[in-house]
């Protein structure tokens, strides 16, 4: 899975400096190889491959902001 084209900033406008694309496309990649490895080998040791669906997008979901305090 590839990096999505455009990062949208909190305005709206989509992230131009270069060396945050460069950090934000790597941490993608990092990312997503991760998940992957997760997703498959949970679905190979039996979990219901819908369920793990369910799990790692909750885990995303409940990821807390950095922005708001703890």
């Amino acid at each position: 899975m590839d990096p999505p084209a455009q990062w949208p900033g909190a305005d709206g406008a989509p992230v131009s400096c270069r060396e945050k694309l460069k950090m934000l496309g790597e941490n993608h990649r990092e990312t997503a190889q991760v998940l992957r490895d997760t997703f498959e080998d949970a679905v190979l040791m039996g979990v219901d491959e819908a369920a793990m669906r369910r799990i790692l997008t909750d885990l995303v979901a409940a990821l807390p902001s950095p922005k708001r305090p703890a």
